[in-house]
C-alpha cells in the first residue's frame, strides 16, 4: 500500500481547482480507475469549497489527506474553523449552492465531519474494486 499523502492549499477559491489537480495526480499514481478517481476528485474538491466557502480564519490552510488501504480509500479534508460544521440543507431548484453534501452522500459509501484538537475534519470513504491495481500486492 502507498504511503497516505497530505498536503495544503491557502484557504482562496482561486486554489480549489489547484487542490481538485492535486488530488486527481495521486489517484492517477496510484492507478485508481478514472471513474472512482473523478467521483473522489468531485467530493474533495466539494469539501475543499466548503472550507474556502466557511471556515473564517484568516489566512488559514486547507489539509487533503488521502488514505489507500485494501478495500477503500479515505479522503479528509480539515480547515482551522471549528465552530463551522457542515450540514445539509435544502435547496431550491433555482439555488446555485446548497446541493454539495447531497452530491457527496450519493458517491461515498459513508462521510461525516470529526472534531480534532486543532481542526475540523471533514471525510469520505470511497469501496475499491477488487481489481484496482494500488491494491494488488
Amino acid at each position: 500500500m502507498p504511503e497516505p499523502t497530505t498536503f495544503r492549499i491557502p484557504k482562496h477559491p482561486r486554489n480549489v481547482p489547484e487542490a481538485r489537480v492535486q488530488v486527481r495526480k495521486v489517484l492517477a499514481d496510484w492507478g485508481l480507475p478514472p471513474d472512482l478517481a473523478a467521483d473522489i476528485a468531485l467530493v474533495a474538491t466539494e469539501f475543499v469549497t466548503n472550507s474556502v466557502r466557511h471556515c473564517e480564519v484568516t489566512y488559514s490552510l486547507v489539509e487533503i489527506t488521502l488514505t489507500l488501504d485494501t478495500t477503500h480509500l479515505l479522503l479528509e479534508v480539515s480547515d482551522p474553523d471549528k465552530e463551522k460544521l457542515p450540514a445539509p440543507r435544502p435547496a431550491a431548484q433555482h439555488d446555485e449552492d446548497g446541493r454539495g453534501l447531497t452530491v457527496i452522500a450519493a458517491l461515498t459509501t459513508r462521510w461525516g465531519c470529526d472534531l480534532r484538537r486543532y481542526t475540523k475534519c471533514s471525510w469520505a470513504t470511497f469501496p475499491l474494486p477488487e481489481t484496482a491495481p494500488a491494491c494488488s500486492g
